[in-house]
């Protein structure tokens, strides 16, 4: 009998990560407040429930959170007919959300106290076409037991899998410093082509040069993609990591100079419309 694990948040990432799921062969219990992705999710196998006290019900010992944010998180868990509604003993909460480390310890924290669940982190990397093809790298941190247990979801969903250690929030770090690298190399990458644009260098064969010389990156192999990226997308959630970095810098004396260099210019090296402010 395959085992079923619940999935709440099934929207671009998270949709395609419980397909996978279900394609490896487990029992997809989904839960969105949406109702919109119900009949999609129920098209594919996943066995849709109206609440989330069935969610965690139905769950034999974990439910993946892929919801947007700290608030979202803390009213799944524990508002009401909530996950906790259900009085779960012995389930872990895997929270793959992107949140910041302090704010995912805090999570972490007041899942322990306040109820019989426990919970791990599961940044994840690779955006929706590693989560259509079930090839995100998952950045994970908590128990390292429970980690390990439960690495087959995480092979349903990803190509490869890190941990980090005991803390919640460190997977989270992890995300960041991955991100801050990418940012970075965005921008060095748009600067050199800018420079060569300026002398009519053919940018095909100047990304050619690179793939094959000391300037490679995953940047320079995914430009044609990442050169589509638009304020309201993509580059809206690096800048928003990249500004969650400079903070972690700030908060722990960590100096961060190309990352806030990086994050001032993104837009500007990219050639792309600024965000309007908020």
């Amino acid at each position: 009998m395959s085992k079923k694990i619940g999935f709440v948040g099934l929207g671009t990432m998270g949709f395609p990560m419980a397909v996978n799921l279900k394609k490896a062969g487990f029992e997809v219990i989904g839960y969105d407040a949406f109702k919109g992705v119900y009949e999609k999710a129920s098209a594919a196998g996943i066995t849709m429930v109206e609440t989330l006290k069935e969610v965690a019900e139905q769950a034999d010992e974990a439910i993946i959170s892929m919801v947007r944010d700290y608030a979202q998180n803390v009213d799944i868990i524990f508002g009401e007919n909530a996950i906790l509604s259900a009085q779960p003993k012995n389930k872990t909460i895997i929270v793959m959300s992107t949140l910041d480390p302090d704010t995912m310890n805090q999570l972490g924290k007041k899942v322990e106290e306040e109820s019989d669940l426990r919970l791990i982190s599961a940044a994840v990397s690779g955006g929706a076409s590693g989560a259509q093809a079930g090839t995100l790298s998952i950045m994970t941190s908590g128990s390292e037991a429970i980690v390990k247990s439960f690495q087959p979801y995480f092979d349903a969903i990803g190509s490869n899998t890190f941990y980090y250690g005991e803390e919640p929030g460190n997977s989270q770090v992890a995300k960041l410093v991955n991100n801050m690298i990418l940012g970075i190399n965005m921008n060095a990458l748009a600067e050199g082509l800018k420079l060569g644009e300026h002398y009519n260098l053919p940018q095909e064969e100047v990304l050619n040069l690179l793939q094959v010389s000391t300037g490679d990156s995953w940047v320079v192999r995914n430009w044609s993609d990442i050169s589509e990226w638009t304020a309201d997308t993509a580059l809206a959630v690096l800048l928003k990591d990249l500004k969650a970095a400079y903070n972690e810098g700030l908060k722990h004396n960590v100096t961060l100079p190309f990352n806030a260099l990086s994050s001032t210019q993104l837009f500007d090296s990219m050639g792309k419309e600024k965000p309007k402010a908020k």
